[in-house]
């Protein structure tokens, strides 16, 4: 899997980083880890990187998510180890579509009991109007918010709370028309 993710990150002349490769013997299943990550990362120009590493347990996590919640005795902390994530609003649609399409083909070759959840739709529909009208969506959504952000200050004396309300307020009331 690290092989055909680099070729794919060299492609796109992306930026990547290996991890270790190989996984200690009898490991997987199993609750406990090291404090190693196997596998690779890459950063497309304009998205989060993306992880494709693994603790020891054979689970996916990544070094960030290692650090902050490998020792927590929380649960809900915990159980965070495991759940990644990645933006790609800024990447575009097309970067947002590779990285699709690469899960697409590592969930079916190497990845077991692997869920994606897409915000644009995509991973579920394959249809690029659903993800371009998602994306349209979010970039019109935070265009809105920088646009109040911009035009309507925080008044004197205001709490972040009612400012913020006073926002979302004016954000719906433009979008009802």
């Amino acid at each position: 899997m690290i092989e055909e993710v680099k070729d794919i990150a060299e492609i796109y002349k992306w930026p990547y980083h290996i991890y270790k490769s190989k996984f200690p013997g009898k490991s997987f299943a199993k609750a406990a880890y090291n404090n190693e990550i196997y596998g690779i990362s890459f950063a497309p120009p304009g998205c989060e990187t993306v992880f494709l590493c693994f603790l020891s347990n054979g689970r996916m996590s990544s070094p960030i998510y290692l650090q902050f919640y490998g020792n927590s005795k929380d649960k809900t902390e915990r159980e965070s180890l495991y759940m990644l994530s990645v933006k790609t609003q800024f990447a575009g649609i097309e970067i947002h579509k590779i990285i699709i399409q690469l899960f697409k083909h590592l969930s079916k070759k190497y990845l077991k009991d692997f869920t994606l959840s897409d915000e644009g739709q995509y991973w579920e529909t394959g249809d690029e109007t659903v993800l371009e009208k998602n994306f349209k969506r979010y970039s019109d959504l935070l265009d809105n918010f920088s646009s109040a952000i911009e035009y309507h200050p925080m008044k004197k004396g205001e709490s972040f709370e009612a400012y913020f309300e006073r926002l979302l307020k004016k954000i719906r009331d433009k979008n009802k028309k």
